[in-house]
């Protein structure tokens, strides 16, 4: 569905269930279990939401998953009783793939809301296994003989029967038990948030041929096809629930008083709720992107990689969404007639079923790895074109053609650098990308990039880390180049951006200075406008002094783009013009600083009477904060990009392989969790480079990036060092299993990144009152 039509249906949704009092109906159901999950099922199919993921041409609404989505994030974000998930999701979404009279009745009953069928699949704790094994049922005279167990069934007694998936004589099948059968016995287990699971036993079963709706591959396709959609939807109301948690949160927080003032201002809280925000936007953005995966029609196998990688994710945002809720409210959160009790316990209950974190982070690892391991690895045949339609080609052929690129054509040496790679090292690459027009994946094609699409830049990152490529010193392309584009003058496009693209201007940040770090606006290195040379007239260039700091790289570039104070007299923030400067001007002294990991990375960079030319001014006069806040956009979707954490967990990766680690499931665990966490900040990313792409200005929430990236960078480093065991205190590179290793340099690095281009406590501040709204 297109956005305002997704728009739309999550409306509606909302607006039924504030109408029909959802969460007023989820406290009667707790409060009185025996009221039923069923009843407010009639309004359901009268809405057609009964029907709303089977075809129109049996009375269902026809809804893709996306649509479907928004009534089960919104049903979560109301704590809402009925089992739209059980019913309209597994039950409604396994009967419409099989082709049997049988199934199609049943279809047509569930979505009139005369029948509210259950699907009965799992036979053990934790299985998530779609394969029956014990259940199983065999052919005799005149039907069928089911045999067996089911697990958490639901929903319990409001189901009018049982689609149950048992073992045959020779493949799987798909069963229809009526409710009433005999030799069934259901044992009823109440869940914590009011609602019925039920066991079930299935003793000499005796049913009628017609009880078979599906068997052999189709029933065993359907089945799986059914459950990873499911696990999907599971997902979004997940996520409604945990969005609806840090709304309550946010609400207590802005009007609750301590201490004579709201408990929303004080730090530690905002920094609490922000964390809960940051989870719930992954979350959102890894939602929207498996969504548009699924639309596009993916293989079964691939379709339940990615139901694990989304379930695992909203449900650990749902889970730390409400457990942080609860503290934050205090007392009161701990009471049943506090609302919240109604969200924490239906996220208990739904993260509890099927599958939870631990077991969809375990299938994702085991499905991808074997999608991996089968995955087209085909040579590269073909041209490596400067432009293309890039938006038309096969991700997997630009992948291999990308790789196809680098293996003819990037220097063996230079693959895995423990250091921040020196212009010196890497001078010839990026000509050679330069030579190619692929020095500027994200430029467009008008200034010389390549004008990728957001897929293809992640893919473009992702194939250039996992083959160990250094990052060059790339300030020109990244930051400048990009905002030049979109607030440069034409000639200051025409005199920098080519120079960039050459490699004949290499660039680094002025923005720090001793006393103006997360501070920026209290920058105090001035400019003040010349004169020309008769001495009247309008200025032609400025005059700078003073010193910026932990300036990347400046000994190897060439220019440098920077904030300076050009009227003292203004309010911190005001007063401040943005300039480019050669450094080769006279008057420039750079002393470069050594880091933890001994390299020399950073400078101090000094101006003593440097005469900068007037048009070397990028916007107003004074004006230089708009363009420092855009620019500290770029340098946060930048610093938000995957490809620090990628490139780590391609080096935990080769040394886990070293050291054989993948065996031990600790490890094996922390790794998937750690995997899926790069993957879900490749989603948000790519929410972020759309609008960059666009050309319209990023949002402050940008800022959950850099925090999301560089946290996920260091905790990758950690656990390299952990897995390194005695290598983890060995100064530099280290040789283990023919390959060579710099285990300390991830850690290093990333605690860096955690404090450059503002610091990650910044960066919750500006979350927590720009984009929260909390009080000051």
């Amino acid at each position: 569905m297109d956005i305002e039509s997704l728009s739309a249906m999550r409306e509606a949704a909302l607006d039924y269930f504030v109408r029909s009092r959802a969460t007023q109906r989820r406290r009667a159901l707790m409060e009185q279990p025996d009221a039923g999950e069923a009843e407010g099922w009639s309004a359901m199919a009268e809405l057609g939401w009964a029907g709303m993921l089977a075809p129109e041409s049996v009375g269902g609404l026809g809804l893709e998953l996306d649509g479907a989505a928004e009534i089960l994030r919104a049903a979560g974000e109301h704590a809402a009783p009925e089992p739209l998930l059980a019913v309209a999701g597994l039950s409604a979404l396994l009967l419409a793939r099989l082709d049997s009279p049988g199934a199609r009745a049943l279809l047509a009953d569930l979505i009139a809301g005369r029948s509210l069928p259950a699907l009965a699949w799992q036979e053990s704790a934790g299985d998530l296994s779609a394969v029956p094994l014990a259940c199983g049922c065999e052919e005799r005279r005149g039907g069928v003989l089911l045999q067996g167990e089911k697990l958490m069934v639901l929903p319990g007694a409001a189901a009018s029967g049982w689609l149950v998936s048992a073992r045959g004589e020779d493949d799987a099948v798909i069963l229809w038990v009526p409710r009433g059968a005999e030799g069934v016995t259901e044992t009823r287990m109440p869940l914590v948030d009011g609602g019925q699971a039920s066991s079930l036993r299935f003793e000499q079963v005796a049913l009628p041929p017609d009880a078979v709706l599906a068997e052999g591959a189709a029933a065993q396709e359907a089945l799986r096809h059914a459950l990873a959609a499911g696990q999907i939807l599971q997902a979004a109301e997940l996520l409604g629930a945990g969005q609806a948690m840090l709304a309550q949160t946010l609400a207590y927080l802005r009007t609750r008083s301590q201490f004579g003032k709201p408990i929303g201002s004080f730090q530690a809280l905002q920094h609490r709720c922000v964390d809960m925000f940051i989870h719930l936007e992954v979350a959102q953005a890894t939602l929207n992107e498996v969504l548009a995966l699924a639309g596009a029609g993916l293989p079964v196998e691939r379709l339940e990689a990615e139901a694990s990688r989304v379930n695992a994710r909203c449900t650990a945002a749902a889970l730390q969404a409400s457990r942080t809720s609860v503290q934050l409210h205090g007392a009161i959160g701990y009471t049943q007639e506090c609302d919240l009790s109604l969200f924490y316990k239906r996220v208990l209950c739904l993260s509890a079923w099927l599958g939870n974190v631990t077991a969809h982070q375990h299938r994702h690892a085991a499905l991808t790895n074997e999608g991996e391991a089968t995955a087209n690895t085909a040579a590269w045949t073909g041209e490596f074109p400067r432009t293309a339609d890039w938006s038309a080609m096969p991700e997997d052929e630009f992948r291999r053609m990308v790789r196809g690129f680098l293996q003819q054509r990037y220097p063996q040496e230079l693959r895995y650098l423990s250091h921040r790679a020196r212009w010196s090292e890497v001078r010839e690459w990026y000509l050679t990308l330069s030579a190619q027009g692929w020095i500027a994946p994200a430029w467009p094609q008008a200034h010389g990039g390549m004008g990728l699409p957001a897929d293809k830049l992640i893919a473009w990152i992702e194939e250039l880390e996992q083959y160990g490529v250094a990052r060059a010193p790339d300030q020109g392309i990244v930051m400048i180049g990009p905002l030049l584009i979109q607030h440069g003058t034409p000639e200051q496009q025409q005199r920098f951006l080519p120079r960039i693209l050459r490699g004949e201007h290499v660039w680094c940040q002025g923005y720090s200075e001793p006393n103006a770090g997360s501070d920026l606006a209290g920058l105090r290195t001035e400019a003040v406008a010349g004169r020309d040379a008769e001495g009247d007239g309008e200025s032609d260039h400025f005059i700078v002094n003073g010193q910026k700091i932990w300036t990347t790289l400046a000994q190897d570039a060439n220019h440098i783009f920077m904030l300076v104070r050009t009227d003292k007299a203004a309010r911190k923030q005001e007063g401040i013009s943005f300039l480019l400067c050669d450094l080769r001007t006279p008057g420039i002294t750079v002393r470069p600083i050594h880091t933890l990991a001994g390299e020399p990375e950073f400078c101090e960079v000094f101006f003593d009477n440097v005469r900068v030319p007037a048009e070397n001014l990028v916007g107003k006069l004074h004006g230089g904060w708009t363009i420092a806040k855009a620019l500290l956009g770029f340098e946060r979707i930048f610093l938000g990009s995957p490809k620090q954490s990628q490139y780590a967990l391609g080096q935990l990766a080769r040394l886990a392989e070293a050291r054989r680690l993948f065996a031990d499931p600790v490890f094996a665990q922390r790794f998937a969790a750690l995997r899926l966490d790069v993957a879900d900040l490749t989603a948000a990313y790519t929410s972020f480079a759309d609008i960059v792409r666009a050309g319209k200005p990023l949002p402050a929430s940008v800022s959950l990036l850099k925090i999301w990236a560089s946290e996920t960078y260091h905790r990758i480093g950690a656990l390299l060092v952990e897995a390194g065991e005695e290598q983890g205190a060995v100064a530099g590179d280290q040789v283990l299993d023919g390959q060579t290793f710099n285990v300390l340099s991830p850690l290093i690095g990333s605690t860096a990144a955690m404090i450059y281009g503002g610091t990650n406590e910044i960066q919750r501040n500006i979350l927590a009152r720009q984009v929260l709204e909390l009080p000051a």
